[in-house]
């Protein structure tokens, strides 16, 4: 790789794994506006070291296409680099790793011009995203200083002749899953409500460093990143761009958007399925008498709620963490860094199996919808309209 330049400010790292549609990736990052400072895009084409013959293929044929077009659309500005990592350790191997890869290298790039608080952006090689991205995110950052890392607005495309329709009724739901759980911890009060897509979110490269960088999960990477990043405070979002994240079916990793995607379309029912609406009301009750638990020795807690804590230890860590406060605020944060957004989705899914159902991904949006004092739809991609604009806070 060349020098980057003084001013680099931004580096965006794709990891690409058997993909045919990264040109039309670096197109929509070529095509935005540009930014103040320079702009580095650094893809890692990787592979398992014993993945398929076909997918060492495809990767090769991806690296020639995307070195041609780099050839022709790289400007000072903008620049893009391809690094080949076709033979990871099959244990680790995946997008995690390749994620890592990337920005451990967007770090070395950003200590070469001196820059600490350089921003390290994530996409994916099959997303798209608006004209304004890059300005934005450059925007975001330097309007809000102490700022750690951010969430970026993301709307999966929903219409079109991209896909079929059955893709495409889909994704809808598999979206209003992810902003109805999401909108779920936020109504519950918990101080983590956030989403964690790998191609929309970004990190200053500092934070990134003084956090031990990425993980190297297979899958769900993107998940545990943000959840050290999140508790240190300041975590944002970014609404006034967007990430357009691809629908389509993924056999590569065991879960997430494109194994939902697969799931959906091999399965027989006519609509997904998602966390019973009682098990947020639960734990809104629980996180409300949080503060209580400082002082008291015991408080009533829903039975669901009394039951998972039993699985985690609770008493002996409540007891630990009221050595460590100082303070009722500072027990409630303690407290929260213990019963994590890890701990939350396993007693989401403890409850599923031992309380309450899931149940139609409409039914249970919809009643959200209700305690949240907004107004309900009768179809799903009503639905996801309306929870597209509570996260956007665009008035209703």
């Amino acid at each position: 790789m060349a020098k980057p330049n003084a001013n680099l400010g931004m580096v965006v790292v794709i990891p690409c794994c058997n993909e045919t549609q990264l040109i039309r990736s670096l197109e929509a990052i070529s095509e935005c506006d540009s930014p103040y400072k320079s702009v580095e895009v650094i893809v890692v084409i990787n592979a398992s070291e014993n993945a398929e013959e076909e997918v060492l293929e495809q990767n090769h044929k991806t690296y020639l296409e995307a070195k041609k077009w780099i050839t022709i659309n790289q400007t000072e500005a903008l620049k893009f680099y391809l690094i080949q990592e076709n033979s990871l350790p099959k244990k680790h191997a995946g997008v995690g790793l390749a994620r890592k890869i990337g920005m451990d290298e967007a770090v070395r790039r950003f200590e070469q011009v001196d820059n600490h608080n350089g921003v390290i952006v994530c996409f994916d090689a099959d997303s798209l995203c608006e004209p304004n991205y890059l300005v934005e995110i450059e925007k975001h950052f330097n309007q809000n200083p102490k700022t750690p890392a951010c969430s970026i607005h993301f709307e999966h495309p929903i219409e079109g002749e991209d896909y079929s329709n059955e893709i495409y009724d889909g994704i809808t739901q598999y979206e209003l899953h992810l902003r109805y759980y999401k909108n779920g911890l936020q109504y519950a009060g918990l101080p983590y409500a956030f989403h964690t897509i790998g191609s929309s979110m970004a990190v200053r490269s500092s934070t990134y460093q003084k956090q031990n960088g990425m993980n190297k999960r297979k899958a769900g990477e993107d998940f545990y990143f943000l959840q050290k990043l999140i508790p240190l405070g300041d975590f944002t979002e970014i609404k006034t761009t967007k990430v357009i994240p691809s629908p389509r079916v993924s056999d590569r990793v065991p879960f997430g958007t494109g194994r939902a995607m697969q799931e959906w379309l091999i399965g027989n029912d006519d609509e997904m399925l998602s966390y019973n609406i009682q098990s947020f009301k639960d734990l809104k009750n629980f996180v409300e008498q949080v503060p209580n638990l400082h002082e008291q020795t015991s408080v009533e807690l829903p039975q669901s709620v009394s039951a998972f804590l039993a699985t985690i230890g609770f008493e002996e860590n409540l007891q630990k963490i009221k050595t460590n406060a100082t303070s009722e605020i500072h027990f409630t944060k303690l407290f929260f860094n213990w019963f994590n957004a890890f701990k939350t989705l396993k007693y989401l899914h403890f409850n599923r199996d031992n309380f309450y159902a899931d149940l139609l991904i409409s039914e249970v949006s919809n009643e959200l919808l209700g305690l949240m004092k907004f107004e309900g739809k009768e179809t799903n991609k009503g639905l996801l309209n309306q929870y597209r604009k509570i996260d956007l806070e665009v008035k209703i």
